[in-house]
């Protein structure tokens, strides 16, 4: 695209419509009173709990079997938005390692881009979409209010699949991950695909500095299926905070029922653009990373030095070296690709993982770091092992 255009569908001044193992949250002191996660005696509970099924006196454990990914066609360049907004190249990459990314254009929808990734995950994964038996879509801006994996089930033909979406922000696909694995290890079910996908374009106030520099659009997904004896996921954690609600929001702001004798009894309801407080995320998410993907290794009975590669949600690159250098992490192992998509939300992950997986960095029996935090403010943390 021309610089300084940005794609049919996307107004610059638009509105947009539309357990773990706790610790304590970064932004906050701590509180006197018990909370409801600890014990009598201030012990908190294992990161993951759930009872394996058995089948012939074997333990029933999950495996990634496959990944695969979609992105929109039209992209935003750091220099086409110097025309939106004070700003320039070297201003967004310096301070997020952000050089272009992905939006879907007028005709475009989430859920299409979510199909496309979840059927080349399903090809890698060798499993028909007929014998997927759940699908949990991970998403904070679905096509439909009331959500978008119904959508992505029609679309690839798994007729048989129980589907939904669930919403935690950037940490919707690592939960939806921990999420699936209770199914597959309580028997329930064989098939899952997890799919992380966000348009995050949809809420962005492309006048806004602070955010229009930051977010794109993208699916990412994986299959899940079950197994006799070992777990591909070793160890996780998840935890939530909404006393930092405050400070990344896309708040609903329609009025609802009017008087009962006006003409228009309802007006049409909406969402706030995204509102952020960009140094309170950053400082949540540099303390709040590292302990998540502690807790999740002590969950797996793991030490640090066993992680293969991080791949952590993709918000900004200071985050994602700060969280490596404390875990002892090599650069050579951390899992970016931000310079092309940006922030894409619960995609980020899957989104990540699929280009490493398809461009042999990440290979079969390789242990990966997964971690998201976001809006919410929630932050979770998944050890795997891929394949």
């Amino acid at each position: 695209m021309q610089a300084g255009t940005i794609p049919k569908g996307v107004a610059p001044d638009c509105d947009a419509r539309s357990g773990s193992r706790a610790s304590q949250h970064p932004l906050q002191k701590p509180l006197n009173k018990a909370l409801p996660w600890r014990s009598t005696r201030g012990r908190q509970r294992p990161a993951f709990v759930c009872t394996a099924a058995h089948r012939n006196g074997v333990e029933t454990g999950c495996r990634l079997a496959g990944c695969g990914s979609s992105v929109p066609e039209a992209v935003l360049t750091n220099a086409d938005l110097e025309k939106l907004v004070e700003t320039n190249d070297d201003w967004i990459a310096s301070r997020t390692g952000i050089r272009r990314r992905h939006v879907m254009a007028e005709g475009e929808s989430l859920s299409q881009h979510a199909a496309v990734a979840s059927q080349r995950a399903l090809d890698m994964a060798g499993v028909a979409a007929k014998d997927i038996d759940l699908i949990i879509l991970a998403t904070s801006s679905p096509d439909d209010l009331f959500g978008s994996a119904c959508q992505v089930q029609a679309r690839i033909g798994a007729s048989k699949a129980i589907a939904f979406d669930l919403t935690a922000a950037c940490s919707g696909f690592v939960v939806g991950l921990v999420t699936a694995a209770q199914f597959i290890r309580t028997g329930r079910y064989r098939h899952i695909l997890i799919i992380g996908a966000d348009a995050l374009s949809r809420y962005v106030d492309w006048r806004d500095r602070g955010t229009c520099i930051l977010f794109g659009d993208g699916c990412g997904a994986v299959v899940m299926t079950s197994q006799e004896g070992n777990c591909s996921l070793l160890g996780s954690s998840m935890c939530s905070d909404g006393l930092g609600q405050k400070h990344l929001k896309a708040e609903y702001c329609g009025n609802g029922m009017k008087a009962l004798h006006s003409t228009h009894a309802s007006a049409r309801g909406s969402f706030d653009n995204i509102a952020m407080n960009g140094q309170e995320v950053f400082k949540f998410a540099v303390r709040a990373v590292p302990t998540v993907v502690e807790q999740a290794l002590a969950d797996a009975g793991m030490h640090k030095d066993s992680i293969d590669f991080l791949v952590l949600h993709q918000a900004n690159q200071r985050i994602l070296d700060s969280a490596a250098q404390r875990l002892g992490v090599p650069a050579e192992r951390v899992v970016s690709n931000l310079a092309e998509y940006g922030n894409t939300s619960a995609a980020s992950i899957p989104l990540a993982l699929d280009e490493a997986v398809r461009g042999n960095t990440i290979s079969e029996g390789n242990v990966l770091a997964l971690a998201g935090f976001g809006a919410g403010l929630t932050w979770a943390s998944a050890i795997v092992k891929w394949g």
